[in-house]
């Protein structure tokens, strides 16, 4: 198996593949159906040559640029497993972060057991609904998004992640579900009294013109409605703080993943949109500016 990954890994690299090590790993754990402690337990075992031309065709796809993630059919995140396909954001682990400094947070909110109620705003995936959930069994979660495609995809995770029963999907752009809801339109929301405590989101940040400059896995396979936005990055952020007070109630904690360079502006425009007790960054692993949270008891 080890002749066989490094073979592949070496494949990738020529083919100007990055991370050609950890793509050569997940296709090959794909492939046999085994975890990384079965892999390296049979790491001087020979490949199984039946399977030679599915490995082949593998490799083919992701040397043309197919994110792995696509070709496995998933993501883990957060310690759970989500399905994607094309035309679904593919979860980034600097998104997890955001779960995390949502769930610390929210313990200025009430404990652990709190009931409280979340907002997940372009849910994608559904994974940071479905890890709030999970991990707050108390919490109510809804979750939007624009693309039917996206939400199809969310509730098969809430399904297979246990808590298909506790989140509410709406259809929309951003916040507006919940505000037409609120003002007596038909989504399920306002008829479940809704009054959010948390609004989080991970909205679409790059600004339109960088999109061609996106690494080829990101640009020819990833959904341009979970990329674009708008012309300075910061178009979903200015909808989202102009209508926040559209809402039910104005939450008690918002908490935006955004681009490199991007934090300041967002935090300008929640301090414009409500008056905060604190506003504070969250860095990614690459020492960035990447989640802006925001918080009045």
């Amino acid at each position: 198996m080890g002749e066989t990954w490094r073979a592949a890994a070496a494949c990738l690299r020529a083919a100007g593949v990055g991370e050609e090590d950890a793509n050569a790993e997940l296709l090959l754990l794909h492939l046999l159906g085994v975890g990384k402690a079965e892999l390296l337990r049979d790491w001087r075992e020979p490949f199984p040559e039946g399977r030679r031309a599915e490995w082949d065709a593998l490799l083919a796809r992701k040397a043309a640029g197919e994110p792995a993630q696509y070709i496995v059919g998933g993501q883990s995140f957060y310690g759970r497993w989500f399905r994607v396909r094309p035309g679904v954001l593919i979860p980034r682990p600097e998104t997890e972060l955001l779960a995390e400094a949502v769930l610390a947070a929210a313990g200025e909110l009430g404990g652990e057991g709190a009931a409280l109620t979340a907002l997940d705003i372009g849910t994608g995936s559904g994974a940071l609904a479905v890890t709030l959930a999970a991990e707050r069994p108390a919490w109510r979660v809804f979750a939007s998004d624009l693309s039917p495609d996206a939400l199809e995809v969310a509730r098969g995770n809430a399904a297979a992640n246990g808590v298909g029963e506790r989140i509410a999907f709406a259809q929309g752009d951003l916040l507006e579900p919940f505000i037409a809801a609120e003002r007596g339109g038909a989504g399920t929301a306002a008829e479940g009294g809704l009054a959010a405590d948390i609004l989080v989101s991970n909205p679409p940040y790059i600004p339109s013109a960088d999109l061609s400059g996106l690494q080829r896995e990101v640009r020819d396979y990833e959904p341009r409605l979970a990329l674009d936005g708008g012309p300075d990055g910061l178009a979903p952020y200015r909808r989202m703080a102009e209508r926040l007070r559209l809402l039910p109630r104005l939450p008690r904690l918002v908490a935006w993943e955004v681009g490199a360079g991007q934090a300041d502006d967002a935090a300008a425009l929640l301090r414009a949109a409500a008056e905060w007790e604190r506003i504070w960054f969250v860095k990614d692993y690459a020492g960035i500016d990447r989640h802006v949270m925001a918080i009045r008891r």
